[in-house]
Formats: C-alpha cells, sequence, structure tokens
C-alpha cells in the first residue's frame, strides 16, 4: 500500500501543532529530534477510526469539535494534567477505556499516566479518559465508532479533534471489549525520551498498535533501525498499512512479544507497551551490552541497563504509567489493603509499594517500612535480573529491602 492524498492535511497540521504545544506545556518534548518527529507524523492517518465509550463527555466531546470545524488551529482538547500527572481529563475522541486491552501478547493499552485513586492498590487513577475507565474496556458500556470518512462535517471534525487530543484511543473492539489502543501522546513522549536513543540504534517495540509509535521512532532513527511486534496478523497488517500510507516502512512481524524478534536481534533498546510480572528472557538475551529496556511493570516504567544475556539493572522512571498486562501472562495479583487507614492509600508512592511487593509484604508491614523510609517515591526503586533470579528492591539491590519479581514472562 503506497502513500494516499491526505485530504485533511492542512487541518491536521494545525491541530497537531496544538497538541506538540500541549505537550511541551507539561514538560515533555525536551529533545528537538523528538519534538520534530511529533510535529511531523500524521497520528490522523493511524487512527482512520477510533470509539468512544459510553456517553459521559458527549456534549463536551461534542463542543470541542465543534469549535475545530470553526477554527483548525484550536487544539480543541479538554485541558487537562501532563503525562506523569494524576490521570489525563482531556475528552475530545478520548477511548475512556484506559488500561485497554491488547496485542503483541502484548495487550496493547491505551497506556495513560496517572495517580491512583481510591479504589483497589492496583486500581488507575481519577475517572477520566486516561487510566481510570478500565471497567469500560471490557464490554461493560457501548461504543461510538468516530472515523475519517464520516458523510457529517461535524462529526469528521470530532474525529479529527479526537486524533489530536492528548488522551488514549480505543482503536479496535471486537465483541464488545477493546483489543487494541493508541497510547496518551504525552505518555509517548515521555517513554521515547526516557528510551534515550542515539543516531543508529536498533529498536524493538513489543505492540505494533496502530504503528504510531513505530512511525515516531523511524521519524528518529530511519526505518531499518525500527521493528515493531504483535501477535494479532489483523493488528500487524493494519499498523504497516497505517505506516506505508504516512511514508514509513519499518520492519512490522507477528509473533509472541514475550519472545521478542530474534530475527533483527541484537537491539540497542526495547520499548514495550504491556505491563510484565517480570522481565522476559529473551528481551535481555536479544540485545547488546549497554542495551536500555523500558517497560511498564508494577504501575511503574522501569529503565534497565542491560549488562550481557543474563544480567540487567536499573531504576524505575518518577512518573507513574498503567498498562494492562503482556498478554498470556495472566492477570496482576491482587494487592490486599485490609487493616489500612485510608490516607496512606490515597498516597501513589505508598500504592506503588503495594504493587511492587505484592505477595512479599503484608499491608501494615508496607506501610511502617514506607513510613520509616521517608515515603520513597518510585525512583529510589529499582529491579535487578541476575540469570534465573529477578527481584525489585529499595535504594539498593543489595540492601535491606527486596522483593522477588513473578513468574517469568519470558520462555
Amino acid at each position: 500500500m503506497g502513500q494516499e492524498a491526505d485530504v485533511c492535511a492542512e487541518e491536521a497540521a494545525a491541530v497537531r501543532a496544538g497538541l506538540v504545544r500541549e505537550i511541551v506545556a507539561g514538560g515533555g518534548l525536551t529533545d528537538p529530534a523528538w519534538r520534530a518527529a511529533f510535529e511531523e507524523v500524521p497520528r490522523h492517518l493511524f487512527v482512520p477510526y477510533y470509539y468512544e465509550a459510553g456517553e459521559a463527555g458527549a456534549a463536551a466531546r461534542t463542543a470541542g469539535a465543534a469549535g475545530a470545524a470553526g477554527t483548525a488551529g484550536a487544539a480543541a482538547t479538554t485541558p487537562g494534567t501532563a503525562a506523569g500527572a494524576a490521570g489525563t481529563a482531556r475528552t475530545a475522541g478520548a477511548a475512556g477505556a484506559a488500561g485497554a486491552a491488547g496485542t503483541a501478547r502484548t495487550a496493547r493499552t491505551a497506556g495513560a499516566a496517572g495517580a491512583p485513586g481510591t479504589g483497589s492498590a492496583g486500581a488507575p487513577g481519577r475517572e477520566t479518559a486516561g487510566a481510570a475507565k478500565a471497567g469500560a474496556a471490557y464490554g461493560t458500556v457501548g461504543y461510538t465508532r468516530l472515523w475519517r470518512d464520516d458523510p457529517h462535517p461535524l462529526r469528521r471534525a470530532r474525529w479529527l479533534a479526537g486524533a489530536y487530543a492528548d488522551a488514549p484511543l480505543a482503536t479496535r473492539v471486537r465483541d464488545g471489549e477493546l483489543i487494541s489502543s493508541s497510547s496518551q501522546p504525552s505518555l509517548m513522549a515521555r517513554m521515547l525520551q526516557a528510551l534515550q536513543v542515539r543516531d543508529g540504534d536498533r529498536v524493538l517495540e513489543i505492540g505494533a498498535g496502530t504503528g504510531y509509535n513505530a512511525a515516531l521512532l523511524a521519524h528518529r532513527l530511519g526505518d531499518t533501525h525500527v521493528t515493531t511486534l504483535d501477535l494479532d496478523p489483523e493488528i500487524t497488517e493494519a499498523a504497516r498499512n497505517h505506516l506505508a500510507a504516512a511514508g514509513f516502512r519499518p520492519a512490522v512481524v507477528t509473533g509472541d512479544g514475550a519472545r521478542g524478534c530474534p530475527l533483527h536481534a541484537p537491539y540497542d533498546r526495547i520499548i514495550a507497551t504491556c505491563a510484565v510480572a517480570s522481565i522476559p528472557s529473551a528481551w535481555i538475551g536479544q540485545c547488546r551490552p549497554g542495551a536500555l529496556i523500558l517497560t511498564p511493570l508494577a504501575t511503574g516504567l522501569i529503565a534497565l541497563r542491560v549488562a550481557d544475556a543474563h544480567h540487567a539493572q536499573g531504576h524505575f522512571l518518577a512518573m507513574p504509567a498503567y498498562f494492562v498486562p503482556l498478554r498470556g501472562s495472566g492477570p496482576p495479583p491482587q494487592v490486599p489493603t485490609h487493616g489500612l487507614p485510608s490516607r496512606p492509600l490515597l498516597d501513589d508512592s505508598f500504592r506503588f509499594l503495594l504493587n511492587v511487593a505484592a505477595g512479599h509484604l503484608e499491608p501494615v508491614e508496607a506501610l511502617a517500612l514506607w513510613e520509616h523510609e521517608g515515603r520513597p517515591g518510585r525512583e529510589r526503586y529499582g529491579v535487578t535480573v541476575r540469570g534465573e533470579r529477578q527481584w525489585a528492591w529499595l535504594d539498593d539491590p543489595e540492601g535491606a529491602y527486596g522483593w522477588p519479581l513473578g513468574p517469568p514472562s519470558g520462555l
């Protein structure tokens, strides 16, 4: 499939510029190369249609789209917070069902950052179009389809406004269940910058989704340096077509995300858009020494530096991120909160500790540790991989606080 004429290119460029300004204002895209990628890669070509969940916020979304129809330069998003702050409140075109289900044995997620709310310790944050409406992702509400070729001009404007909202977009629904989505752009920007790519780096993306993230990587590094992987052949075929329409041709591979992609190894960087209970051994084995792996784990993002095929270590980033589990790895463990006062459960740093040490600390023990250590933030935690052993730790991999990670996701 070759490049096709983009009939809304001019209007899209205006709303895309608004999205970039919003991300920059929130502290993202400090690297000029990534800013150029977000300015130039047309996200709307990767989401020719998407789904809105439920009716909440429909009036606001329609009003935003009407504004976009009248003024192409308007960003048409409800002001919210940047990724890394408590879950976004953008409504224009938001899927409303974050943590979406996914692919690539990756349950490709809506990828929203947000601080936890008051539900179970593993639940996402405030009730937003970002992380919190996970129930909507599993068929508990209906979906409205917005698409590029809608004959109604107001609905087309609403589609375009949503394509450039700083919000996740539900892109595939099967039997009432959300199975694939495009992540929140500001979170994508922060993750890509945290990947610390250099010219010439070879990157593996676990979870192709719409292909938009692979396009951003290809813009930065070149097609031949990027491989994107997904389990579902329908997802990979669509991603390949979207990429071609936008003028990109990285390697798009259908396969099991937990096994990586040995065909194009070794890699200098691996980035995942699904949560893992532990680091798949195949990922480390397919990396060059010195490579970086960035993946969601325990409601955070762990950046692991690879020493060799059996050893890696790194710290969590400060920002929260909520992604559904790697498909096939099972649901995340239940995080008990019995015996705890309500106030600590409102604190993201405590809830993170409950998740990272799930199954190894009783709730009251976790509370005592958290208070004794000065309520540590995520960046004080890390992960070490040594052969068959993997563990999370606080401050020091050989220190007093360490917790084994779950059964390996890799094979």
